[in-house]
């Protein structure tokens, strides 16, 4: 249901599907979670404000996943609560003052116990439109938020639905691995058709449009009936800078699967909020080692792209966990430079890793290529590595490729060499 459909329907209809959505997380009554306990604390402090949830809208109820400053509280009446209102709207709801604005004058959080005086929210929405809860922040005084205030309730209430996203990939892997063991007698047809439905899921469904970029992917798996470790990901972070990651994580099937979801919407969450790549590796980092239930590591290169200024090429800051080296390809120049700052340690090994970074520019025709050891590691002929001085040497002969034509001619060669491993590749071309 996208939010445009969902005009057409009744509002019971519409409640309904939300239900469903809400239901879909299966995040309702679950222990407390530092992540969304952190957001909390986030927008308190951001916002100046003494109180702060992270609350999930039920039938009858609101649900506090997380909250700051309500001791003891885990959930108020629907009908008492100033969520049930925030989630009519696609927008932040603000009040200024609740004691004078005519939508909560009545309500009791503001005449009784609590004396609520100010509530600003930011929904938090499903990417098929659903508006199951809220990131919102209260104060018994009002307020007058500033537009960045209340951009940044929108920013956690995305990266909640991140989160979201990332428990239910992590539930939807661990159900994937029962049903192996539950359908261990069926063909192989229907292991590749969950395997593969799995992998999509760690995987974006598309890249961004980057003016003056053209951007192309591909992901090779060593076996159909195999989740890989392997992972990308292109996205926005404003209107001029967008943030880019590649990477392995150490092991395949399940449990890989479930690292790789892990992996992927953290660094999508860390990069909202460090403008330093090498910070969204060490909270990365910490997420991992600190993570009870899996304890695998993973090599990364993490990107951010902006234009120069004054020019018209492209900064692009590198940050590196332990990962091969990027290669900057240049076809007027006939070069191929490898990109990667000295150090930086694997991600999630140690408690106290350390990474590093390094900046260069993307200008008009060259391409920046980022790949996985699988390609470089493969043995064609059973004994002697691809290796990268061969993969350079490939490449150097198509430098003058544009991304989609760079990647096309590498998976082709990626069907040839008989690689044991997964490969993943992601290409980033400045446009002539």
């Amino acid at each position: 249901m996208t939010i445009t459909q969902a005009s057409a329907q009744s509002a019971d209809e519409v409640e309904s599907e939300r239900l469903r959505a809400v239901a879909r997380y299966a995040i309702l009554d679950t222990p407390a979670d530092d992540a969304f306990d952190r957001i909390a604390r986030v927008a308190a402090r951001c916002l100046a404000t003494p109180m702060a949830t992270v609350a999930i809208v039920d039938r009858d109820r609101i649900w506090f996943k997380a909250a700051c400053g309500f001791d003891g509280l885990p959930q108020v009446d629907r009908d008492a609560g100033l969520c049930a209102s925030a989630i009519l709207g696609d927008r932040p709801y603000v009040v200024r003052d609740a004691f004078i604005d005519p939508r909560t004058a009545g309500n009791p959080l503001v005449h009784g116990q609590w004396g609520i005086r100010f509530y600003a929210a930011a929904p938090i929405l499903t990417s098929d439109g659903h508006r199951i809860g809220t990131v919102d922040v209260l104060d018994t005084k009002p307020h007058n938020p500033t537009g960045d205030d209340i951009a940044t309730l929108s920013d956690l209430a995305a990266i909640v639905m991140d989160e979201l996203e990332l428990r239910l990939s992590a539930l939807t892997t661990v159900r994937f691995d029962g049903v192996l063991r539950d359908t261990a007698g069926l063909d192989r047809a229907s292991i590749e058709d969950y395997a593969g439905v799995l992998q999509r899921s760690l995987l974006p469904p598309s890249l961004p449009n980057i003016p003056g970029v053209s951007l192309a992917a591909h992901y090779h798996p060593a076996s159909s009936a195999r989740v890989g470790g392997d992972f990308y990901d292109v996205f926005a972070l404003d209107r001029r800078r967008w943030a880019f990651f590649l990477g392995d994580v150490e092991g395949h099937g399940a449990a890989a699967a479930a690292v790789t979801s892990l992996v992927r919407y953290t660094l999508r969450a860390a990069a909202l909020h460090h403008d330093d790549p090498t910070d969204g590796l060490a909270e990365l980092n910490t997420v991992l080692v600190s993570d009870p239930n899996e304890k695998k590591f993973c090599t990364v290169l993490f990107g951010l792209l902006a234009p120069s200024a004054g020019t018209d090429a492209y900064d692009v800051t590198l940050a590196t966990g332990g990962h091969p080296p990027a290669l900057l390809l240049d076809a007027d120049l006939g070069t191929v430079v490898r990109v990667r700052p000295d150090g930086g340690m694997l991600v999630g090994a140690i408690a106290d890793a350390t990474f590093e970074q390094c900046t260069v520019q993307l200008r008009r025709g060259q391409t920046l290529l980022l790949y996985t050891d699988g390609i470089t590691e493969a043995r064609p002929d059973g004994a002697e590595c691809f290796g990268e001085e061969t993969l350079c040497a490939f490449v150097a002969d198509r430098a003058n490729l544009q991304a989609a034509d760079l990647v096309n001619e590498l998976a082709a060669l990626v069907r040839t060499l008989q690689a044991d491993d997964d490969v993943a590749l992601l290409a980033l071309t400045a446009d002539r």
